[in-house]
């Protein structure tokens, strides 16, 4: 065995002896510090909301212990306002898909400097602020504006401006590329020959697309999809300016017991309930991809 390098030392004067000191690694200070900036500004922060959901109960009615959770999930309006949150995010996944897939998988047929130009566009959004691009959302589908306006020419008369069709179309504009770079990163690496095979033995492009290229693409579509969906459960400021009171989602719920009832507690609830749901969601996820993942490693994806 090689000799190990000697531990870096600083003597320190005791009283006219010589002793040693060791050094921190600059290693325990990378992963010491990272982990004290989480603790501070995640791990504490959730620690007292969940305590404010047990013990805060300004809210009025009884101070039991599970009393915020049992007025949340025993309300029938903010089980409907939940019910609808995760509706709005079904709706805003299905509509990312849409659009981003054949996106995505354009993408991975130019050229690279084509490529480079398509991942551009992807990114341009990022460099404009989500507040100016809420707003323009605000102009296009007002009533009078062009989107409702082009509609009605061709004989559609419907409001988008306060309704959850108006929340979908600007949530999935917001969160469009959280969907096209995922997939395209799973999408590239699906090898194009496979395709190529199955056409010489006879079977069509739709038929190998299907049969072949689709069941490849699952895990890819899976983990775009599943970060569209647990984004759009804790959007607030879209849904806010596109939406209205009658169709509010359970991040505005939150945002209005805190900040104008002071009901930390109720508001702490809410959350919770959304955050557990969220996990569960991310492990159901997670389980499917690895099964499916095992099941295509075996030749039999289901």
């Amino acid at each position: 065995m090689a000799d190990r390098p000697p531990r870096q030392t600083v003597p320190v004067d005791d009283g006219g002896r010589r002793s040693a000191r060791r050094v921190p690694s600059t290693g325990a200070l990378l992963i010491v510090v990272p982990l004290v900036f989480v603790a501070a500004v995640f791990v504490y922060p959730l620690a007292q909301m969940v305590w404010l959901s047990f013990t805060d109960f300004r809210g009025g009615g009884p101070t039991g212990f599970w009393d915020n959770y049992a007025w949340f999930l025993g309300n029938g309006t903010q089980v409907g306002i939940l019910r609808r949150t995760f509706g709005v995010a079904a709706l805003v996944t299905v509509a990312c898909l849409a659009l981003g897939f054949p996106y995505a998988y354009l993408m991975t047929l130019v050229s690279p400097r084509t490529r480079l130009v398509m991942i551009a566009f992807v990114l341009l959004p990022f460099w404009s602020n989500l507040v100016v691009r809420t707003f323009a959302w605000v102009v296009l589908l007002r009533d009078s504006g062009p989107v409702p306006s082009l509609l009605r020419s061709v004989g559609i008369d419907v409001s988008l401006l306060g309704t959850t069709a108006g929340v979908t179309i600007g949530a999935a504009q917001v969160l469009l590329p959280f969907l096209i770079l995922p997939l395209y990163a799973g999408l590239s690496g699906i090898d194009r020959r496979l395709l190529d095979a199955a056409q010489s033995l006879g079977a069509r492009p739709s038929t190998a697309f299907a049969r072949i290229y689709l069941p490849l693409a699952v895990p890819g579509i899976l983990a775009g999809t599943s970060v569209v969906f647990i984004l759009t459960l804790g959007f607030y400021f879209t849904p806010a300016l596109l939406g209205s009171p009658g169709n509010s989602l359970v991040s505005q719920q939150i945002a209005n017991q805190v900040s104008e009832l002071l009901a930390f507690g109720r508001g702490g609830a809410m959350a919770m309930v959304v955050l557990v749901a969220t996990l569960v969601a991310m492990g159901l996820v997670a389980l499917a991809t690895r099964r499916y993942t095992r099941a295509l490693g075996a030749g039999t994806p289901r």
